[in-house]
């Protein structure tokens, strides 16, 4: 089973339709599909909420809906709920980085709860009573409430990347050896001369600083071949200028 299905995102009296169906969609970017709402409100804008949750419709759709906080997390072992204001214990809180890997090692085997407040109040203190760990997400003294999809988003995000479950791309491009980059240097040397780009005293100079250049990543064939045939090009280029008469 995907880990992250034991993943429960849960909203507690959402106010705008706009922000639940963004919801959908920063769930979904994450692999995290089980949605619950607490108390939903009867005038909440449904258009609004499938116009802003795109391609997560089905993931709207799909929300599962309860009276209370507690009959939303009875089956959970972890319930953390989100804050931003201070007090009640929330000296303790983890950051969503810090809380990734205690939430993963129970969803191993149980469900586990990220439970979000309401945009204008959050979470209250008898809600915060029913999680076992607060979870405050860094921000700047600016303005420290974040919009509820986006502080959904940021949680998900630590327990997918938490997860192992994403591998990104990797270079498949064979990495050049010494032999290709000395002619590639090689060639770009009688090609700044051909140009006349530098003047003979400064040659060696130049190429040390065209080393550290070409050589401060992982230059792979490709690369060094693109970078010869680039010199090789400005030299026939140079070659046929000059053979038409012009210096």
């Amino acid at each position: 089973m995907n880990i992250l299905e034991n993943i429960r995102i849960v909203l507690v009296n959402p106010m705008f339709g706009g922000n639940m169906g963004s919801v959908c969609r920063a769930m979904n970017n994450n692999g995290i599909t089980d949605l619950a709402v607490v108390a939903p409100r009867a005038d909440m804008d449904m258009d609004e909420a499938r116009k802003f949750s795109c391609n997560a419709r089905a993931q709207l759709e799909a929300r599962k809906e309860y009276e209370t906080l507690a009959e939303a997390v009875a089956d959970c072992t972890v319930v953390a709920g989100t804050s931003a204001r201070t007090g009640f214990y929330r000296d303790t809180a983890y950051s969503p980085k810090e809380f990734a890997p205690i939430g993963l090692e129970s969803a191993k085997d149980h469900k586990i709860a990220l439970v979000f407040g309401r945009e204008d109040k959050g979470l209250f203190n008898e809600e915060l009573a029913l999680c076992t760990h607060i979870i405050q997400i860094p921000s700047s003294e600016l303005y420290t409430s974040l919009n509820l999809s986006h502080a959904v988003y940021v949680c998900c995000y630590e327990m997918f990347c938490a997860a192992g479950i994403f591998s990104p791309a990797e270079e498949s491009a064979p990495e050049a050896d010494s032999a290709l980059r000395e002619r590639m240097f090689a060639t770009w040397r009688e090609m700044m001369i051909r140009t006349e780009f530098v003047h003979d005293q400064k040659l060696d100079h130049m190429m040390m600083g065209l080393r550290r250049i070409f050589t401060r990543g992982k230059l792979t064939v490709p690369d060094a071949k693109i970078l010869l045939g680039l010199a090789r090009q400005s030299i026939w280029v140079t070659e046929q200028w000059k053979k038409k008469g012009n210096r």
